[in-house]
């Protein structure tokens, strides 16, 4: 157990890295002009967000994978496979799966949307954007991955590294810059330019390209959208500071279009 809070340290660390690189490639080239105030008010809440939810899930979240691991992995789908390096891709192919199946279940039913929405309240796109999460949103996830990791009978050593590059692309894919050739990329991995329409405003555009790292899945299950959204985030929700990220979740946009209709209206 105590190796897997030194594990969590290191990748603590490898995300600031990576999150420190990400911000200054996309303050050199960016994709899209973002207003300074908006832009400070949203770094400040999500990594607000981040610092957060990491210290009230360091306990619950890589720590459990590895543990889950380490014990049950080898009664699962791979359990009884020869460790090496066709196990490794067949661990990390279904793992990345099997989050995209995650992530497009957190669109469709609403009791999951209302922690998902969350992330899609940032009304900019940018590196940090991959930070806005719900505590609860991840604490469900990382049960769901457990599950996953004892079906599947993904070793611990893979976990490990399908958790890395899991974060690393979450951070990539928001991150507010392009570069040549991104649009064909795409076709192998999310990239900004694909998961961008991911948080447009708009309901039927927002709900697409589910993919974290392979894009292959939004492809085959014909979930893929290439567009560029007219605006980012979403009409009813607000979230400006911690608590109105917590509680927000809360709230549905029903309940809250409702709340509206019962306000005057401006003449």
């Amino acid at each position: 157990m105590q190796n897997s809070y030194g594990i969590e340290g290191y990748l603590f660390a490898t995300a600031v890295i990576l999150f420190a690189i990400l911000l200054i490639v996309e303050k050199k080239y960016p994709y899209m002009p973002i207003p300074k105030e908006a832009l400070k008010s949203s770094f400040k809440t999500n990594t607000g967000a981040f610092l957060v939810n990491n210290l009230i899930m360091s306990i619950l979240s890589l720590s459990s994978l590895v543990l889950v691991a380490s014990n049950y992995s080898k009664y699962g789908l791979l359990g009884g496979m020869q460790d090496g390096p066709v196990k490794w891709l067949l661990s990390f192919v279904l793992f990345d799966f099997a989050v995209y199946v995650w992530h497009w279940l957190g669109h469709k039913y609403e009791w999951l949307w209302r922690f998902h929405k969350i992330h899609h309240s940032d009304k900019s796109y940018h590196v940090t954007t991959g930070l806005r999460f719900h505590v609860l949103d991840q604490a469900i996830e990382v049960f769901v991955k457990c599950l996953c990791v004892v079906a599947f009978g993904v070793p611990a050593s893979i976990v490990v590294v399908c958790e890395l590059v899991r974060m690393f692309f979450v951070l990539f894919h928001h991150g507010n810059f392009t570069f040549p050739g991104e649009k064909w990329v795409s076709y192998i991995i999310i990239t900004p330019y694909l998961h961008r329409a991911h948080h447009s405003t708009m309901r039927e555009e927002h709900d697409s390209n589910y993919g974290i790292v392979l894009s292959c899945w939004d492809m085959i299950f014909g979930t893929r959208k290439e567009l560029v959204p007219a605006s980012i985030g979403l009409d009813l929700i607000e979230a400006e500071n911690l608590v109105q990220l917590f509680s927000l979740a809360f709230l549905t946009e029903r309940k809250m279009a409702r709340f509206l209709h019962l306000l005057p209206r401006r003449k």
